[in-house]
């Protein structure tokens, strides 16, 4: 009887064990909601996931012990909220019985674009020098693989990591220095989610839905229709470059996780359609934004930097289209004009870029002062007799121009030289 009770035990004992197992095996987790993550801070952090329909979901924290429940719908999907505190960590979060380890809770980025947005810090000016300093335990880096679809993908694949010499070699430059000034300046946890793709247009990078709301995201979509037409049944392959296939296979999967706002470097891919540019970036941002439901919040972008595009004025003509999206809400754009290379679309000077966007991020957003911020914009002109007075705004100790490095690209061949000769 004895051993029959003991065999009676400790097959209850396997099967709670195996239960627990299943149930544990039963709850998934998106990518981005893992150990090393950071968490926007003070913030109703959205957690979410999958399950089997009306499996229970229980959500606790170190930070507080509030338990949060809820449970899985008929479709498998959980959603809630949690509360988070001020900065700092690390911290643990347990869902059912599994726990997520090494949480800091701090601000958040969204870093996505082109190619220069992909462009790594160990192809970047000084790479051996800056690689190796990259030892930044409250910066965390989730570099997220590139992927495009046709329907919106349930996940993305990549993962939080610290930053670290060898994490930071391969990750995004530009979002390296941008974090690294930050962290330097609010000393508080920085979180990077890299997203970008080299080679991939605005409308790429946007909801199709949206993009059937304005008359250049349907050219866009008439265009992609057509290419389709054209092509044999079976042998229409995915393609980046196709309006929304960047958003349904990297953006969409990561909304709505909880961020502070958005750095953007793109452009090259549409300046031959540049008439049409401030519109599709406007219908981006605002797509970002209804859908992450986290109001208006920060889009910092990049304008694009001096190359002899194959047709003269193109780069040009994108550049004043970026400068007409400052009307857009809560925008702001670094200007890359001295410090690009004219042979080169993809300037070797990532640092400088980093450092004028964590400038606007801390001017516009954290509230810091007596920070020059911005390159001079033009705000407004006045005749005088036979003179033109042009007013700028963001002037800071005055104006100046390296007239010899940039202002002359593009122009004919005898007005450089006219140019030239009279400096």
């Amino acid at each position: 009887m004895e051993k029959q009770v003991r065999r009676i035990e400790a097959l209850l004992t396997i099967m709670i064990f195996l239960s627990l197992i299943n149930l544990n095996a039963q709850v998934q987790l998106p990518s981005f909601i893992s150990d090393n993550m950071v968490l926007q801070q003070k913030f109703e952090a959205p957690i979410w996931g999958w399950a089997k329909p009306e499996t229970k979901i229980s959500i606790s924290n170190s930070w507080d012990n509030i338990v949060y429940q809820t449970s899985a719908d008929a479709n498998g999907n959980w959603f809630v909220k949690i509360q988070t505190p001020s900065a700092g960590g690390p911290y643990t979060l347990t869902i059912n019985d599994s726990t997520l380890k090494n949480i800091l809770i701090g601000e958040v980025w969204i870093c996505s674009g082109q190619s220069n947005m992909q462009w790594a810090l160990n192809q970047s000016d000084n790479a051996e020098e800056e690689v190796k300093k990259a030892n930044y335990p409250k910066i965390r880096m989730f570099y997220a693989a590139r992927d495009n679809a046709r329907m919106p993908n349930k996940d993305v694949y990549g993962k939080w990591d610290e930053c670290t010499p060898e994490v930071a070699s391969t990750f995004s430059a530009i979002a390296y220095y941008f974090g690294r000034e930050l962290l330097n300046e609010l000393n508080v946890p920085i979180g990077l989610l890299h997203f970008s793709w080299g080679g991939s247009p605005a409308q790429a990078w946007t909801n199709p839905k949206a993009l059937e709301k304005t008359l250049e995201g349907q050219y866009y979509l008439e265009k992609f229709k057509e290419k389709i037409k054209s092509t044999p049944p079976g042998e229409l392959p995915r393609n980046y470059r196709d309006p929304g296939a960047n958003y349904y296979g990297m953006i969409k999967p990561l909304i709505p996780f909880g961020i502070k706002g958005a750095i953007w470097y793109q452009g090259e891919n549409n300046v031959f359609e540049h008439e049409m540019y401030r519109n599709v970036f406007e219908t981006l941002v605002n797509n970002w934004r209804d859908e992450w439901s986290q109001g208006d919040f920060p889009f910092y972008y990049v304008q694009l930097a001096p190359y002899n595009y194959s047709k003269p004025i193109v780069g040009a003509a994108l550049r004043e289209a970026q400068r007409e999206c400052l009307d857009i809400k809560n925008t702001g754009m670094v200007v890359t004009l001295d410090i690009g290379n004219p042979e080169d679309i993809h300037p070797k000077n990532k640092l400088d870029v980093g450092k004028r966007l964590a400038l606007l991020a801390l001017a516009k957003t954290y509230g810091k002062d007596n920070l020059v911020y911005s390159g001079p914009l033009y705000k407004s002109m006045k005749v005088e007799e036979n003179k033109i007075r042009l007013n700028f705004e963001h002037t800071g100790t005055g104006l100046f121009a390296k007239v010899k490095n940039l202002l002359i690209l593009q122009l004919p061949e005898k007005i450089k030289i006219f140019i030239l000769q009279k400096l």
